[in-house]
């Protein structure tokens, strides 16, 4: 049950993360919150299988700064690649004229 809890929490960390970073239009409505989502659930799983206790609160500090930091550097990530792509394409095309 925890685990949904964390992939839910991951999820609205990618919808925030959606709104508030910078070339929202280039990442689409979907890709932050699975990647919020999945992060969540790759670091809770493997914050359990190095025996870190569910009901402590560590487990849950850690999880969701490791989800907002993937977040984040997801968005800033694929947000500045997809402009520079977006850039060197237009500069192709206006180029061949």
């Amino acid at each position: 049950m925890e685990l949904l809890f964390i992939v839910l929490i991951g999820v609205v960390a990618g919808l925030v993360g959606r709104a508030a970073l910078p070339n929202r239009a280039l990442l689409g409505a979907f890709l932050l919150p699975a990647i919020g989502g999945a992060a969540a659930a790759i670091v809770w799983v493997a914050l359990t299988w190095a025996r870190w206790r569910w009901d402590g609160g560590w487990i849950w500090v850690v999880t969701v700064a490791a989800t907002l930091l993937s977040v984040a550097a997801a968005g800033v990530l694929i947000g500045r690649a997809r402009a520079a792509e977006d850039d060197r394409r237009f500069a192709e095309l206006a180029g061949s004229r």
